[in-house]
């Protein structure tokens, strides 16, 4: 079992940033690939970012590449997604997520049935 606790959302202005934490526990989190989702009200849950294991290769959804940045610190157990140049459709709830996956140093995959455990979400509101 792994248990995951986003942190980090907040409101924030038009072009802010900001980071969000996922810490875990439970398993060793060097044998999951992790990534980041997010859903905005009314729309279905999108995928935002992906990092392997080793954290040697990270993948991104074209909305969001360029502006966001996911990085882990295995040491710490804890994964993070920086925000910045946050946009108004940026608005939404932030999952992360972590897939079983000890011998492949593939990013985390773009399709949430891929995963085996999520946190339970931090909100991130964009302002004008």
């Amino acid at each position: 079992q792994v248990q995951l606790v986003e942190s980090g959302g907040g409101l924030v202005q038009a072009g802010g940033s900001l980071r969000l934490s996922c810490a875990t526990s439970g398993r060793t989190l060097s044998s999951y690939a992790m990534g980041w989702f997010r859903q905005a009200p009314g729309k279905e849950r999108e995928f935002v970012a992906g990092i392997s294991r080793s954290g040697g290769t990270t993948s991104y959804a074209d909305s969001v590449r360029g502006r966001f940045t996911i990085s882990r610190d295995n040491a710490k157990n804890t994964v993070y997604l920086q925000v910045n140049s946050l946009k108004l459709e940026d608005t939404a709830v932030y999952y992360c997520a972590a897939k079983w996956a000890p011998f492949s140093d593939a990013p985390g995959p773009g399709r949430s049935v891929q995963y085996d455990y999520w946190g339970q979400g931090t909100q991130v509101t964009v302002s004008s």
